[in-house]
């Protein structure tokens, strides 16, 4: 204690204790040792409510805690909504309701789909209506509401464009609102190239780029033209322009359908899914040839934490996307070839350690040398192979006109 304190008081940089009795009455601070009581009066209400307020504050946390990092975890990679045409055009809606059930047949089991049509009066709340809510599991709902659209009204196009976009930004339900870790996805099938109702199309289209920025999301449309009459494809060029969809597909028979909603619904994101794959992979290798350079040159600790980061990539996401949409001939090569280049890729790990170990220990390190070689041209060759893969599945892409 030094000359300047006095019994009692309490040590400089001393710790401060602060309880709370369960009498509710009284406050025991200890400060180094020494206590001191603090009575504050307080009834019982008071303190039951003081109780629940913490007991409220701790639930609300723990509960942002959970919509803000648990919540995503569970997010879908790909929320799709498909809007079809649901007027009086000749032939019905019956050829597009039967394109979707196998488009959302072979659709990833963990997708989130939904299904909206337009048609109708103008101006009026049954403009367009949506079917089926966003949710995993309902393809048979899909295929059942879509062949039971009565056709009617005039082609509300823009507006249910409008709404769609709208539905990806309803936040209701914990998992039916869900926003894709990848792809947010409008397809619409349209057997109209121009609108009934909405002659101020670049209206309608910075409304729908409003309410796409205002719920802070991005919306990938495609958009899909089926028997539409030659004299309004360009006006439908014009929509799809206005919602950046690229150029419009244009299918004239029920096979050409087939084929662009197959491609737009499960081959573009086995594309993507397989591409991601090789986009971790290749480095991931070049980070073990950056390892075993610098094992020649003597810096072990240098190779040693190129293999650790070789070894530390994760494409279990896309590899279970790529898995779940193996439902096709095409879709299951893929996913087994980016199955074995990534065993491959841990072999080309595997193999650089080995020789890591062999140089540190100062032995003739030849055997392992030619190990690694032979697990980089396996890898070669089988990223050759799936980038083929790939290449097809590109090629067989529907064009903009048929």
């Amino acid at each position: 204690m030094s000359s300047a304190q006095k019994p009692g008081d309490a040590p400089e940089n001393s710790g401060t204790r602060l309880e709370a009795t369960a009498s509710g009455h009284s406050q025991v601070i200890q400060a180094a040792g020494n206590l001191h009581f603090l009575n504050v009066s307080m009834s019982r209400g008071v303190r039951n409510a003081v109780f629940i307020t913490m007991a409220l504050a701790v639930l609300i946390g723990g509960g942002w805690v959970g919509w803000k990092w648990v919540r995503p975890m569970f997010a879908p990679a790909y929320k799709t909504q498909f809007l079809i045409d649901a007027t009086a055009a000749a032939g019905g809606p019956e050829a597009i309701a039967a394109s979707l059930s196998k488009a959302v047949g072979n659709a990833g089991e963990d997708d989130v789909l939904s299904l909206r049509a337009f048609g109708g009066q103008c101006g009026t709340d049954d403009a367009t209506t949506q079917l089926v809510g966003f949710g995993t599991g309902n393809r048979q709902q899909i295929t059942h509401a879509a062949t039971k659209v009565s056709p009617t009204g005039e082609a509300t196009l823009l507006r249910g464009i409008v709404e769609a976009v709208n539905d990806f930004s309803k936040t209701l339900a914990w998992g039916a609102d869900q926003r894709a870790t990848q792809v947010n996805r409008i397809i619409v099938v349209t057997r109209h190239g121009a609108d009934a109702c909405d002659d101020d199309s670049s209206f309608v289209q910075r409304e729908i780029q409003e309410r796409i920025k205002a719920a802070g999301l991005k919306v990938d449309f495609k958009v899909v033209g089926y028997q539409v009459p030659h004299a309004q494809r360009t006006r439908l060029e014009q929509i799809a322009a206005g919602v950046q969809a690229g150029d419009p597909v244009f299918a004239d028979d029920p096979a050409k359908l087939n084929a662009a909603l197959e491609w737009l619904t499960n081959t573009q994101p086995v594309l993507r899914e397989a591409k991601q794959v090789i986009d971790v992979l290749n480095p991931a290798v070049s980070q073990v040839e950056a390892a075993r350079t610098a094992i020649d040159e003597g810096r072990f600790d240098s190779a040693e934490r190129h293999l650790d980061r070789a070894g530390s990539v994760n494409v279990t996401g896309p590899l279970d996307g790529l898995e779940s949409r193996a439902k096709t001939a095409q879709a299951r090569d893929t996913y087994v070839k980016a199955r074995q280049l990534r065993a491959q890729q841990r072999r080309v790990v595997a193999s650089g350690r080995d020789l890591l170990e062999a140089a540190r220990a100062g032995r003739s390190h030849e055997s392992e040398l030619a190990a690694y070689r032979t697990a980089v041209t396996t890898y070669n060759a089988r990223a050759n192979a799936l980038t083929d893969a790939l290449n097809t599945l590109r090629a067989a892409a529907p064009g903009g006109r048929s």
